[in-house]
């Protein structure tokens, strides 16, 4: 669509704001709504061009490596029983390290599709409002300065 709108700048006699009144009826028509990020695309001629932000999920998947310590006492000379008791989870853990995570696969997914993920890897928190889980569980993007230079 490349329809062309022209508005006039204001500003607020109160703050001394700037402010730009959209045309009635031109936000239902391009499908925008309150909350969405505008694209401001300055042009040559001073004119500029208002666009939605459209923005996708993506999965990252990662495996995180830690160091782990275990401080495990046996009979003497039986040391390996010691590797016995990490393996069947029966030592407490000593310490551990951070060590570094790396990223194995990524793909873009629809909303519907990792709301559903989220209900299988958080099933405690399932029963919950979709909203809320996007505020608890998701990284949503924010737009920076010249992020889209």
């Amino acid at each position: 669509m490349n329809k062309k709108y022209t508005v006039t700048v204001e500003q607020d006699p109160e703050t001394q704001d700037l402010i730009m009144p959209l045309p009635e009826g031109m936000c239902d028509e391009l499908g925008w709504k309150i909350g969405d990020t505008l694209n401001w695309d300055s042009r040559i001629d001073g004119s500029f061009i208002l666009s939605k932000l459209e923005t996708e999920w993506v999965l990252v998947e990662c495996v995180s490596s830690f160091r782990i310590r275990y401080m495990v006492q046996v009979p003497k000379g039986k040391s390996d029983w010691a590797l016995d008791t990490v393996t069947m989870n029966d030592a407490k853990e000593f310490s551990q390290e951070f060590l570094n995570e790396s990223i194995v696969s990524n793909r873009v997914i629809s909303k519907d599709e990792a709301v559903k993920l989220c209900d299988i890897d958080n099933e405690y928190f399932a029963a919950k409002d979709e909203d809320l889980k996007i505020k608890v569980f998701f990284t949503p993007w924010e737009a920076k300065t010249n992020d889209l230079d």
